[in-house]
């Protein structure tokens, strides 16, 4: 794929995923903390500071080349998707709470989600800071996430009634884009993606494998319920690997397909360990009967 149609494909992608969250929004999402607060501060400890800690010990110790373990922490910076909705509605777990935590992470993350990029940037491949995610393109990225989803929340907030009847086909639609750039970006270095494949597959597997245990186990411990915490590990497991692959692969942005790579296999085997994980939690609910939720303040 060119780099002039890479240009305008990668932001119109992104944006149209960001639009259908968007749809799906409301400022009472926002408010929504406050129902869950224990579940919510558990999994935003363990999104923003556990996982890039325990990312940046796997890339340690598998001695990845610099470009894929800057690909590595953009993936572990990167917040939840609206894919871990998908899957909490279809294993039972709380979706409510995946919606506010997804509004929640991909607001932190506009600060978070640099600051990590660059701290590894300079850390693996001795940038000075002429390359990475600067303020410009930090605001670009704020640009990116923040623009459609403000638009599709005020579209939900006037037309309530058409934002219900276009989330289909504006997901259908996102689903298409994204596949189409994604399948043509991977083509273009699909020499590069084999190669890669070998040498962080197995690093990318273990990172989404600990990512979905640390997300239910680590509300469990504390007394969270199980719906909430099958939905914590979905928000946590399943990363915005679209956003991360944008980032890597924008001609605007880092513009390095090696840094996208890692992403782009995550963001495969991810829908089957997701997948996996969905029916052992299932099976668990069913055997344990634990459907209490982490119970709601009272007014």
């Amino acid at each position: 794929m060119s780099s002039g149609l890479s240009i305008v494909l990668f932001p119109v992608a992104l944006g149209i995923v960001m639009l259908g969250l968007g749809l799906t929004l409301t400022v009472d999402d926002f408010r929504r903390v406050v129902a869950y607060p224990r579940a919510v501060f558990v999994s935003l400890v363990c999104q923003m500071l556990i996982l890039p800690a325990i990312c940046l010990g796997l890339v340690l110790a598998a001695d990845l080349r610099p470009e894929l373990a800057v690909g590595m922490m953009l993936l572990a910076a990167s917040p939840g998707g609206s894919t871990a909705s998908l899957y909490s509605h279809l294993f039972k777990g709380n979706v409510a709470l995946n919606v506010t935590l997804t509004a929640i992470n991909s607001v932190l993350a506009l600060f978070t989600l640099p600051l990590i990029v660059n701290l590894s940037l300079a850390e693996f491949m001795g940038s000075d800071g002429s390359i990475g995610l600067q303020f410009g393109k930090v605001l670009q990225v704020f640009a990116l996430v923040l623009i459609p989803i403000a638009i599709g929340m005020i579209v939900r907030r006037r037309r309530p009634a058409f934002a219900a009847r276009m989330q289909r086909p504006v997901r259908i639609l996102s689903v298409v884009v994204l596949a189409v750039v994604i399948v043509g970006a991977v083509l273009g270095v699909r020499e590069e993606f084999a190669e890669t494949l070998g040498a962080v597959g197995l690093i990318a597997l273990l990172f989404n494998l600990i990512s979905l245990a640390i997300g239910y186990a680590a509300p469990r411990l504390l007394r969270v319920g199980h719906r909430e915490s099958v939905a914590s590990s979905f928000e946590i497991g399943l990363h915005n690997a679209t956003l991360a692959i944008t980032i890597g692969l924008s001609p605007a942005l880092l513009n390095n397909s090696d840094i996208a790579m890692p992403s782009a296999i995550y963001g495969t085997l991810m829908f089957f360990t997701a997948a996996l994980f969905g029916l052992v939690a299932a099976r668990r609910d069913r055997t344990t009967a634990d459907r209490t939720p982490e119970p709601t303040p009272a007014a």
